[in-house]
């Protein structure tokens, strides 16, 4: 079995390593550095776990252009970034660039446009995938060759999400995964769904009829309610879907490379992450 490629969040990464850590973990100049100790933290965890062929460190824009331009208020409840993580996140590529790991953003799309655009082309090149991330949004991804290694408070490693698991979450397949969002909503991106239907009856709607239009087509056989929402959320469930479906860009696919544990033990030890430093260069040693 080939070594798979590992694609990482590094937004939700970045994120999650800020709050979760306490903020007296500090570097040379006195600044917080919990962001970068636990993302490549919880990076190298999956690395030890899964020994990938390389790693991707994936970026982006926030909101992408492209779901902000269809509906305004996506995102648009999220706080702005701290002023001690900003400072972390510019600092954030030349260390994962030193561990080894590919660093890549995009202008206008989202670091989940980028993950779901590598793991395409690594399916069509015969390989396997592995995404680190919190974000169900990337069940959508989830086949046969791609696995979802979702990340939950409070323990220690990821769930690991293939097709198998999207339908015993969800209820539906991975491919339908952007119309569920439309109909069930996603608060976290500030998508509110259809008024009044849930998780459970998006998924039945989906199961019966199979994804959105068709969805639409039949509301007149649903009840009241469901046929109501329907009808007059109509073209806004469909811009709903559009802005949770993920955008594919063309993207070389990464060489094989391991991660250099020396160099990312130096950029970690000049930034003044003894105890990471330390890790690291224990794991430089051979043996």
């Amino acid at each position: 079995m080939p070594a798979p490629l590992l694609l990482c969040d590094t937004p939700g990464l970045l994120y999650r390593g800020f709050f979760a850590l306490p903020d007296s973990i500090k570097g040379a100049e006195g600044r917080p550095v919990n962001a970068l100790v636990g993302s490549v933290n919880m990076t190298l965890w999956c690395i030890e776990k899964y020994a990938p062929r390389a790693v991707v460190m994936c970026f982006g824009q926030e909101s992408a252009t492209y779901r902000t331009d269809a509906y305004p208020d996506y995102h648009a409840a999220r706080p702005e970034m701290p002023d001690d993580l900003a400072w972390q996140w510019e600092r954030a590529g030349a260390l994962y660039s030193a561990l080894g790991w590919t660093v890549l953003g995009h202008e206008s799309l989202e670091a989940d446009d980028l993950m779901g655009s590598f793991a395409a082309l690594e399916t069509e090149s015969g390989g396997e995938t592995l995404i680190l991330t919190a974000d169900r949004d990337m069940f959508q991804c989830a086949n046969d060759s791609v696995t979802i290694l979702l990340q939950k408070a409070r323990q220690q490693g990821p769930d690991e999400v293939g097709p198998d698991q999207v339908r015993e979450i969800y209820g539906i397949d991975p491919a339908q995964v952007p119309d569920f969002i439309a109909l069930r909503g996603d608060p976290s991106d500030g998508l509110p769904g259809a008024k009044g239907i849930g998780a459970k009856t998006a998924a039945d709607l989906l199961r019966r009829k199979g994804d959105l239009d068709h969805v639409i087509l039949g509301a007149i056989r649903e009840t009241p309610s469901v046929r109501k929402a329907l009808i007059e959320q109509a073209e806004q469930l469909r811009t709903f879907k559009d802005i949770a479906t993920l955008r594919m860009v063309a993207l070389d696919r990464p060489a094989d490379a391991p991660t250099d544990y020396a160099g990312g033990a130096k950029a970690a030890e000049e930034i003044g992450m003894g105890r990471l430093a330390k890790r690291l260069s224990d794991a430089a040693q051979p043996g």
